[in-house]
């Protein structure tokens, strides 16, 4: 993982899902977006770990933890890592896209976000994890996070709507960047 740049806002540190990997197309686009707000950007390789408990370690073994203005962004399985890894690493953000969480065999199945802004966006017709699992993962935390929820009409894989969740991460970075939540 590559140190952060002296003049960045933050790192974000990127998690792909489970049949994807650190350079795929929603990674590549939105660390773009990352780099124009003026963050550094990391995107771990978990291509040879298959199960979530052990991403979850690489994710804490890795230099996030020593990043200043964390923002750790999830997709799938990534976005239940980001989450379970946000218990020690304490992001000031996460960004989840179809989060897979409650899902039968994760190891945790209640993860408690501990970060200052959370937004989840999930497609409707979501045909790997149910949107109804991101309804209640923000309706159980939005009395205690400030978390937002974006529904919107794409698949698991929200590729029709990949430019409209770029412009939602780029709305979340910028608060951080301005107001530093």
């Amino acid at each position: 993982m590559n140190t952060q740049r002296p003049d960045s806002c933050g790192t974000v540190v990127f998690n792909h899902g489970k049949e994807s990997g650190p350079r795929g197309g929603k990674i590549t686009k939105l660390a773009g977006v990352a780099k124009e707000c003026g963050f550094a950007v990391e995107s771990i390789d978990y291509q040879d770990l298959p199960d979530a408990d052990p991403r979850v370690e690489r994710l804490l073994q890795s230099e996030a933890g020593k990043a200043k203005g964390l923002i750790l962004v999830g997709s799938s399985m990534g976005g239940y890592v980001a989450t379970v890894a946000s218990s020690i690493l304490k992001p000031d953000g996460l960004f989840l896209i179809a989060p897979a969480f409650y899902i039968p065999g994760y190891p945790e199945q209640n993860p408690i976000p501990n970060a200052r802004a959370v937004s989840v966006v999930h497609g409707w017709s979501d045909e790997v994890i149910p949107v109804e699992h991101s309804i209640r993962f923000t309706r159980k935390f939005s009395a205690t996070t400030r978390m937002e929820l974006h529904l919107i009409e794409d698949d698991h894989r929200i590729s029709a709507e990949l430019e409209f969740v770029a412009t939602l991460f780029e709305r979340f970075l910028k608060r951080f960047r301005a107001s530093n939540l």
